[in-house]
C-alpha cells in the first residue's frame, strides 16, 4: 500500500477506535504509526490493541509502527470540602501538605519537590492554566500564593510549575511498570512525558535496554532551554504543545516548534509535531480552516510525522480525522511552494562516507529521471540520513529487520520494505527493483538509485552507491554475483 505522501501521520488508539475494523481503517485511511497512551487504559487493554495492529500488519504486509506514550509524574491538587471553589483576583490562597480537604482560603498539595523548589515569584498554573498564581513565599511544606488569573478550581486539577526545573524523575513507579511492560509486548518506539533534562532520558534508555527507541516530548520550558543535550541523548522529538502552551505564552509555541524541527532535521532524528492538530474533530466531520492550516503549517516546516490525540482515540469521527490529515497533506507536498521551503530549509552537517553517499544520491536522483532511492539499512542510520535530505522522490528502505522496518514507518518520506540477507551487491540491487517494481514506484524503462554498506549487514557502513535500471531480468534473478 503505498502513500502518496512523505509526512507520516501517527494516530491515537483509545475507546473510540478499539476493534480491528476501525483500527485498519483508520490505517487504511493513512495512518502509518499507532500511538498506545499508557495514560488510559489497563494492560489488558493495551495488549489487545498491540494484538490488533500487529494482525493488520500481516494483512497488510507493510510494516506498521507503534508508540507506547509514559503519562509521566502527573501534580495534581487535592479535593476540596464543597468539591470546588471560585478563586478571585487579588485574594489570598495556600498550598500545602496538610491532607485536610481544602476550602476558599487553601488546598493540599501532595508534592514536597514542588515546595522544595519553588521561591518567591514563581508562577503555578492551575486547570491547563485557566488559574494563574504567584508565590508570595514558601517553604518545606507550604506556599502562600497570589491569585493573579482567578476562577474554579476543584478536585485534583493538575498544576504547572513553569518557572522552575523541578527536582522529579521523568518516571513515576507507573511509568517504570508501564515501560516493561509495553517493552515485552514489542513497542517500537517509547515517548517519554515531562522531560526537563538529558538525565532523564538516560534513565529510561537504561531500563528500556535496547528493546525500542526513544522519543522526548518537548512540553516544558526546561526542556526547551536544554533542547541540544536532550536531543543528543534522544532517538527521535515531539513537539508537545499542549502542556507546553500552557507553561510559556503561547505565542512562544510557534517560533519553538519551527526550531526543533530544523534542530531534528539538521541531526536526521523523526521529529512529531502533536496537540489540538484537528480538535474540532473530536465532535465536528469538519476541522476548522485554522486546524488545517496548522497541520499544513508542520509539513511545510518538513516533520516527519502529526499526530492525532483525542480526534482518533475518543472522537466520534476518528476515520475522517484520519482522512482529513492525509488530503491536507498530499495537497500541502503537490504545492511548488512546499519543494521550495523543503529545499531552502535543507541543512546539517556532513562530516561522513555514509553522509556524502546519501546526499550525492539524492543529487543524481533530482537532477536526472531517477524514481527512487533505495538504501539497505540494518540498523535504520542510512535510512534517516536519506530522510533527513527530504529528497523529492521516494525513499525505499530495504532491512532484514523488521523492528528496523517498523521504527522506520516514522521516518519522513519512508516506504519500509524486509528481505533476507544479502551477502552481494547484485543481490541488493535485484530486491531494490523488485521491491520498486511491486510497490508501484518504477516501471521497467525507469532507473533507482541504490545506497549499501559493504561488507553488508553491519550498521553504520554505507559506502557504495548505483544507478540501476529496473529491467525485467532483475526481478527473476537468483544470480548472486
Amino acid at each position: 500500500m503505498r502513500r502518496l505522501r512523505s509526512v507520516k501521520i501517527v494516530a491515537t488508539l483509545g475507546p473510540a477506535s478499539n476493534d480491528h475494523d476501525t483500527i485498519r481503517a483508520l490505517f487504511e485511511a493513512g495512518a502509518d504509526v499507532f500511538r498506545l497512551n499508557m495514560s488510559h487504559g489497563d494492560h489488558d487493554e493495551i495488549r489487545a490493541r498491540h494484538q490488533i495492529i500487529r494482525k493488520i500488519e500481516k494483512e497488510m504486509d507493510r510494516p506498521i509502527a507503534i508508540l507506547a506514550d509514559l503519562q509521566g509524574p502527573k501534580l495534581r491538587c487535592g479535593v476540596f470540602t464543597n468539591g470546588a471553589e471560585d478563586l478571585e483576583e487579588g485574594q489570598k490562597f495556600r498550598l500545602d501538605l496538610d491532607p485536610a480537604e481544602g476550602d476558599k482560603s487553601r488546598v493540599c498539595l501532595p508534592h514536597i519537590e514542588i515546595f522544595d523548589a519553588l521561591k518567591p515569584g514563581a508562577s503555578l498554573l492551575v486547570n491547563d492554566g485557566k488559574i494563574r498564581l504567584e508565590v508570595d513565599d514558601c517553604g518545606r511544606d507550604f506556599a502562600n500564593c497570589s491569585v493573579v488569573i482567578g476562577g474554579t478550581i476543584s478536585n485534583r486539577k493538575g498544576v504547572n510549575v513553569p518557572d522552575v526545573v523541578l527536582p522529579l524523575a521523568a518516571l513515576s513507579d507507573k511509568d517504570r511498570k508501564d515501560l516493561e511492560f509495553v517493552c515485552q509486548l514489542g513497542v517500537d518506539w517509547l515517548a517519554l512525558s515531562f522531560v526537563q533534562r538529558p538525565a532523564d532520558v538516560e534513565e529510561a534508555r537504561m531500563l528500556a535496554a535496547g528493546r525500542a527507541h526513544l522519543i522526548s516530548k518537548i512540553e516544558k520550558p526546561a526542556a526547551v532551554d536544554a533542547f541540544k543535550e536532550i536531543l543528543k541523548v534522544s532517538d527521535g522529538i515531539m513537539v508537545a504543545r499542549g502542556d507546553l502552551g500552557v507553561e510559556l505564552p503561547p505565542q512562544n509555541v510557534p517560533p519553538i516548534q519551527k526550531r526543533l524541527i530544523r534542530g531534528c532535521r539538521a541531526v536526521a532524528k523523526p521529529v512529531i509535531v502533536a496537540t489540538q492538530m484537528l480538535e474540532s474533530m473530536i465532535d465536528s466531520p469538519m476541522p476548522t480552516r485554522a486546524e488545517v492550516s496548522d497541520v499544513a503549517t508542520a509539513i511545510y516546516e518538513g516533520a516527519d510525522a502529526v499526530m492525532l490525540s483525542a480526534e482518533s482515540a475518543a472522537g466520534s469521527y476518528p476515520i475522517e480525522a484520519v482522512t482529513t490529515m492525509n488530503n491536507v497533506a498530499m495537497a500541502v507536498e503537490s504545492d511548488p511552494t512546499y519543494r521550495e521551503m523543503i529545499e531552502a530549509s535543507r541543512g546539517g552537517k556532513k562530516e561522513t562516507i555514509p553522509d556524502a553517499i546519501v546526499s550525492a544520491a539524492r543529487e543524481i536522483a533530482e537532477t536526472t529521471n531517477i524514481k527512487a532511492m533505495c538504501c539497505y539499512s540494518e540498523s535504520g542510520t542510512t535510512a534517516l540520513l536519506a530522510a533527513r535530505e527530504r529528497p523529492s522522490v521516494p525513499i525505499i528502505a530495504l532491512t532484514s529487520r523488521v523492528g528496523t522496518a517498523r521504527r522506520l514507518a516514522l521516518s519522513w518520506g519512508t516506504h519500509c520494505v524486509t528481505v533476507g540477507n544479502v551477502e552481494r551487491f547484485k543481490m541488493a540491487v535485484v530486491n531494490a527493483v523488485r521491491a520498486v517494481r511491486s510497490s508501484g514506484f518504477a516501471e521497467e524503462t525507469d532507473h533507482i538509485v541504490v545506497m549499501a554498506g559493504i561488507p553488508f549487514n553491519q550498521p553504520g557502513s554505507t559506502n557504495i552507491l548505483r544507478v540501476a535500471p529496473c529491467e525485467e531480468r532483475l526481478i527473476f534473478s537468483t544470480d548472486p554475483e
